[in-house]
């Protein structure tokens, strides 16, 4: 009945197309109270194609700016691709400095919001309060006295697998990440949504796409779906690509390890013929040793019939 909200055609129907639900959507992931709420938003123009024109496949993104000047940048990333959090931290300060002109003064530039919904996992959880939550919200902050003033730049990551399907949102924030992991298996309008999350999923359904609407959407499935093939046969020969130079290296690996066990038992073979103790000190130092010493030392016993003295500060036998 409703379509997925991460599907480049459909995030674009419905917060592309209506500012009010994008203001609503920041106002809820962003925590903006107060001063802080965006009470007026205008869209931004699209660098990317047309809705019904297809998807970039990994990213799409929206920009939008308030009554205040602060700038937001939105995007939906449904791959975890390399270089991701670089390229984020990217685009906000790049859309940080875009309106300074050739001889403007600093004063001008008004802060930036990132916000990144992301259909994967970047910090892993762990059973402790440290870890970082479903919405996660970053900025600098002074080291030791934690003051929080270079706010000019700042990232919200939501990290939809941290939701489970049947978890019951306590928040809007979490009730907007739901919708995005699981909205499209609903059967119908759920209760306890805001307005713009209900005008949301009316805008999402798929009974109000013309014929032309539903192909991109389809379109878009598609080749997100396609996009996820390539990345898990990717990992997968990476997987098998592993495991083929894990056993190289673990047969290199033995192959040395018994020549040091053959080499080892040379050494206490010639000890025992010409009457020298091996104790626990020329023992630790025996396993210690890497091939061409273990080597060296034999050498040295064969030609002296003695082990070599002590030498250097750390008191190792060097063979001569």
């Amino acid at each position: 009945m409703f379509a997925d909200l991460k599907n480049d055609f459909v995030f674009r129907r419905v917060f592309a197309q209506h500012a009010e639900l994008t203001q609503a959507l920041l106002n809820d992931l962003l925590a903006l109270e107060g001063p802080e709420r965006i009470v007026e938003l205008s869209l931004l123009a699209p660098e990317q194609a047309p809705v019904v024109a297809g998807a970039k496949l990994s990213i799409l993104d929206l920009k939008a700016r308030d009554q205040s000047g602060r700038t937001f940048v939105v995007e939906v990333q449904l791959l975890h691709v390399g270089g991701f959090l670089n390229r984020v931290v990217y685009n906000a300060c790049k859309a940080y400095v875009a309106p300074l002109a050739a001889g403007k003064n600093y004063t001008g530039l008004r802060d930036v919001w990132a916000l990144s919904l992301c259909d994967f996992v970047i910090w892993p959880q762990h059973d402790d309060a440290a870890s970082v939550p479903l919405v996660s919200r970053w900025a600098l902050t002074e080291e030791q006295s934690g003051t929080k003033d270079l706010r000019q730049v700042q990232y919200v990551f939501v990290e939809l697998p941290k939701i489970a399907q049947e978890a019951q949102p306590r928040t809007a924030a979490e009730q907007w990440a739901w919708l995005f992991k699981y909205g499209r298996h609903l059967q119908e309008m759920p209760t306890g949504l805001t307005p713009a999350q209900t005008q949301t999923l009316q805008w999402a359904e798929e009974a109000t796409f013309t014929l032309e609407e539903a192909e991109a959407y389809r379109r878009v499935n598609d080749e997100i779906e396609q996009a996820r093939q390539l990345a898990e046969e990717g990992e997968t020969r990476g997987v098998e690509k592993g495991k083929k130079l894990g056993l190289d290296e673990g047969k290199k690996l033995g192959l040395d390890e018994g020549k040091k066990l053959g080499l080892r038992q040379a050494i206490g073979d010639l000890c025992e013929a010409y009457g020298i103790d091996v104790e626990e000190a020329k023992q630790a130092y025996l396993a210690r040793l890497g091939l061409e010493e273990l080597d060296a030392l034999r050498n040295h016993l064969k030609a002296h019939k003695k082990w070599p003295e002590p030498q250097g500060e750390d008191g190792a036998f060097v063979p001569s």
